[in-house]
């Protein structure tokens, strides 16, 4: 499998995106929704899954686009092909704040595993498939399900965390305990478990669910601190109920926000 030789350069800070760098006749294949901006001579296509089996029947590239179904994808990607003289961009944004992350697959072993909405873009000839886990612990109570993402290929890939990145890099036996939304991928030699967090004040009381994730190394693991989930709950949290304002910008409520001058009653 050769993938697609690409260049890049990521910019911004909270929002960020990245600007790919094509080769007359290079591609990038994304998911749908990522597009930002390209250049006049590129063409854009849509395509079965992820283009890495275009040489394969008929039946085998449906097959390969039906697996995308399961980790809640389209059965489409939309490839960015240099059709023009020269150099040409195409940029891909994140979806919300965060980092996105560059995964040279040639330096991971050929393989990485993420979690099912983290991946943003990849070289073409870079395969997008599903990875199933082989413990029922994880399947049922991971946060992810019995299916996660895996990148597989020797190409460029990227992927998108949520808030602030963290890295870590587990020696052999070395075991990382984490919120299982936190995760945003591993390399393949990582080991994935769910744990429960016992005690009864714990369970009832702690807030923070029933399970973490146990991620032993060897191997290298990123943990983002804003997943999506988490954003998603504040925002809902935060609606108004009712059509009636909470109140939060004050310790007087409606009463304070008319002090301020907000008369939105």
């Amino acid at each position: 499998m050769n993938a697609h030789e690409i260049d890049y350069e990521i910019y911004g800070e909270e929002m960020q995106y990245v600007e790919i760098e094509l080769d007359p006749q290079e591609a990038v294949v994304a998911e749908a929704g990522s597009f930002m901006m390209m250049d006049s001579d590129i063409k854009m296509d849509t395509i079965f899954g992820d283009g890495s089996n275009q040489d394969n029947s008929v039946l085998g590239k449906i097959f390969s686009a039906g697996k995308r179904v399961l980790t809640g994808e389209s059965l489409f990607m939309t490839a960015f092909l240099n059709a023009g003289q020269g150099k040409k961009q195409v940029s891909f944004a994140s979806p919300y704040p965060g980092k996105i992350l560059p995964i040279d697959l040639s330096e991971k072993e050929g393989k990485f595993i993420c979690q099912k909405d983290a991946f943003l873009c990849a070289a073409k000839g870079v395969s997008v498939g599903i990875e199933f886990s082989k413990r029922l612990g994880r399947g049922l109570f991971g946060g992810e399900g019995f299916i996660m993402q895996k990148l597989e290929g020797d190409g460029m890939a990227f992927v998108h965390a949520g808030g602030t990145m963290a890295k870590k890099v587990l020696a052999p036996g070395e075991v990382l305990k984490v919120d299982t939304g936190c995760i945003v991928g591993f390399t393949k030699d990582v080991d994935y478990d769910i744990e429960f967090v016992g005690g009864i004040k714990n369970t009832i009381f702690g807030g923070e669910g029933l399970f973490f994730a146990t991620l032993r190394g060897p191997g290298t693991v990123y943990i983002q601190s804003l997943p999506f989930s988490r954003l998603a709950g504040r925002i809902l949290a935060s609606l108004p109920r009712g059509g009636k304002d909470k109140g939060e910008g004050s310790i007087l409520g409606t009463l304070g926000d008319i002090v301020g001058g907000d008369n939105r009653f």
